[in-house]
């Protein structure tokens, strides 16, 4: 009796181990499903990963080299003195017995260069001819109350800004005996070079560039101090270092 009892405890107790083992190689088997998971998303992702870097880096030197915009060329300096003015300053400088790296260097001082040029307005010149205008003041550069009598205000301002690649005065129309228009349109490069020539072109034919360019900017010859009385102290300088420039490369 007690032997059949013992080998019935023994059969179960080896049943149960059958059963614990069982258990515990499933739990070992879901525990280690998750890691291999995570294990084949790292393998996975690894060459997303580097397909995306691949592929910005990519994008970045297609952006950088192949899609560049050209540059644009430059709108003011030499070369854009040269391209816009060159030609047809070479014309004028014959016509007028004017040397064109002078004029050219003009241009440079007072433009940059540039084609498009906007007026300047000036508020001292503006306030001059309006006393000229109301008789507080007899003159301005010879310019009298008769030459300003039936001026409208705009017409004050216009005369008072000054305009072109030469940037010249609107009131030098009335030295030179034409209309504003005439200034700041198309011929305002012909008359550019005719105001010159008639208010000091003897100074550059003579070669006496800094006289010429203090005229241009002052009114008036370089003083026997030599100081400049320009806006722009190294305007006279400037100009100078240009006309060796534009002779070289004109």
């Amino acid at each position: 009796m007690l032997k059949n009892v013992w080998k019935y405890v023994q059969k179960k107790i080896a049943y149960l181990k059958r059963v614990k083992y069982s258990l515990m190689n499933n739990f070992k088997k879901k525990k280690q499903k998750p890691t291999r998971k995570k294990e084949a998303d790292k393998t996975d992702k690894l060459p997303l990963f580097i397909i995306v870097v691949v592929g910005l880096t990519a994008l970045f030197l297609f952006l950088k080299y192949c899609s560049h915009t050209p540059p644009q060329p430059q709108d003011m300096g030499y070369d854009a003195a040269i391209g816009n003015y060159g030609h047809d300053i070479k014309i004028l400088a014959h016509q007028f017995n004017l040397p064109p790296e002078y004029l050219m260097s003009v241009i440079m001082l007072e433009c940059s260069g540039r084609k498009d040029v906007p007026p300047r307005f000036e508020q001292g010149v503006y306030n001059k001819l309006l006393e000229v205008k109301e008789q507080r003041r007899a003159s301005l550069e010879s310019i009298t109350y008769r030459d300003l009598a039936d001026a409208t205000d705009e017409a004050l301002r216009n005369l008072a800004s000054s305009w072109g690649p030469f940037q010249l005065m609107g009131y030098k129309c009335l030295h030179l005996g034409i209309k504003i228009r005439d200034l700041r349109g198309n011929n305002s490069l012909y008359f550019g070079v005719k105001w010159i020539d008639a208010t000091y072109g003897d100074y550059v034919r003579q070669g006496k560039y800094a006289d010429a360019f203090h005229i241009h900017n002052t009114g008036r010859p370089v003083p026997k101090s030599g100081k400049y009385f320009t806006y722009d102290p190294k305007y006279v300088p400037n100009g100078l270092q240009y006309m060796k420039y534009f002779k070289e490369h004109m």
